[in-house]
């Protein structure tokens, strides 16, 4: 029978069942996974690691979201969670891709939106809408310049490097930085 796994600063979204020192290990190989685009940010980090599962006989199985369905670092992702468990003992790891609840910026923890920070792009500000999005009109943000902390920016696409950032640019220090969305 598997045993759950998992903790996280994210909410209550992750699976948070086991607290042995076994558990905290598992869960902590599938946090030490950075995610290919950003590789300041494990999927820990992120808010897509929801589950770590271990079966008596030490297969694993792990249960991300993907930001959106059809992010393109999800073969990546599932690659290096195998590469992983592999390199810690554990020979067979199944990973599973989730999409409901759909993910939210909410779900990223503290430290990583600290992470995005200091790597230069502006982390989500606020919190994702509750309910649809249809009916509602986008308004301009102030975002802040993760470079000189100015408001005084303006977005130049709604999609940048990623389709969950947003190019801006600071209009003091003239640098230009993504934004991560509210999602």
């Amino acid at each position: 029978m598997p045993r759950d796994i998992g903790t996280s600063d994210a909410g209550t979204h992750a699976t948070a069942v086991g607290r042995s020192p076994d558990h905290q290990k598992v869960w902590a190989i599938a946090s030490t996974v950075c995610d290919p685009e950003i590789p300041v940010l494990t999927i820990a980090d992120l808010g897509i690691l929801r589950r770590v599962e271990v079966t008596e006989d030490q297969n694993v199985l792990v249960t991300i979201t993907p930001t959106y369905s059809g992010c393109p670092a999800m073969d990546a992702i599932r690659d290096d969670l195998k590469t992983a468990f592999a390199k810690e003992g554990y020979p067979s790891t199944e990973v599973e891709l989730v999409l409901a609840p759909a993910w939210t910026t909410d779900w990223m923890t503290e430290t990583g939106k600290a992470k995005l920070q200091e790597y230069g792009i502006a982390p989500p500000s606020g919190r994702a809408a509750a309910g649809g999005h249809s009916g509602l009109v986008r308004l301009s943000l102030a975002v802040k310049c993760p470079q000189c902390s100015s408001l005084n920016t303006r977005e130049l696409t709604r999609f940048g490097s990623t389709s969950c950032k947003a190019l801006y640019v600071c209009q003091v220090c003239k640098e230009p930085f993504d934004y991560f969305k509210v999602l």
